[in-house]
């Protein structure tokens, strides 16, 4: 999408998520820009994108920033792109973990997935996007976490969802995982990526025991890496990874508009 003959937007627009909220939603990869751009130019780039999608009907945008890309970050928000939340991304090398004894665990039935569902929504983190997005509002907001748990558990976008399986235990949390193989020649590659998380109550300490788990599988898997995102805000999550030995690779912000 080209914001000037200098210029360019990339953005993809996201057919799912536009059918599950009944408004066109897009995602806003990066700009690419002369080196001259000034950052009034970006800013006004920035404006122009908001007018352009609104020029099409009614639409959601978001875009996940690297903190390093200030310039990108200065103009988005210059540009009427709000804050909604700041995510770590942490990296557990598996082959340096530091994991407790193995807990029981296995995979998540398909005919769990309705249950799988709702402990997503009951163990809700405001901060995440959603809920922090007034646009989204907390009924649309429960929604996606239910659908996505679901989906999580049908195998639509997961390759395993784990829960405890400890004797008199019922469940009440569950991991999603998405494996990304080696790739041919390229040392050190391949990794296990934590997509989706909650603990209710009744299995209160399991978010440990269940990343624990993740990374023997990953080992088992010959996947060198395990990597899990979450908010600047989530200190029951930093604990988890000071314990396992995961290490901060980076910070990004996520930008959200909307209009038409």
């Amino acid at each position: 999408m080209a914001a000037d003959k200098s210029s360019q937007w990339l953005v993809q627009h996201l057919p799912w998520d536009t059918d599950f909220f009944c408004t066109d939603t897009y995602r806003l990869f990066t700009g690419l820009f002369s080196s001259a751009a000034t950052p009034a130019a970006l800013m006004a780039a920035a404006t122009q994108l908001r007018i352009t999608l609104a020029a099409r009907g009614p639409y959601y945008a978001f875009s996940v920033v690297p903190a390093e890309d200030t310039a990108l970050l200065q103009a988005l928000t210059g540009g009427g792109w709000r804050l909604v939340e700041t995510r770590l991304n942490f990296y557990c090398p598996v082959a340096a973990a530091t994991l407790p004894e193995p807990a029981p665990v296995r995979l998540a039935r398909p005919d769990e997935a309705a249950h799988i569902g709702r402990i997503s929504a009951a163990a809700r983190n405001p901060f995440d996007r959603f809920h922090a997005d007034p646009w989204f509002g907390k009924i649309r907001a429960d929604a996606l976490l239910v659908r996505y748990a679901e989906a999580a558990v049908e195998g639509s976008y997961a390759d395993a969802v784990l829960v405890p399986d400890a004797p008199g235990l019922p469940v009440d949390s569950f991991l999603a995982i998405s494996d990304t193989s080696a790739e041919a020649g390229v040392p050190g590659s391949g990794s296990s990526r934590v997509l989706l998380t909650a603990v209710g109550p009744a299995n209160r300490g399991w978010h440990l025991q269940l990343v624990a788990e993740t990374v023997r599988r990953a080992a088992v898997l010959s996947l060198p890496h395990v990597l899990m995102t979450t908010q600047a805000t989530n200190g029951a999550v930093f604990r988890t990874c000071e314990k396992l030995g995961f290490r901060l690779g980076g910070t990004s912000h996520v930008l959200a508009c909307h209009g038409g």
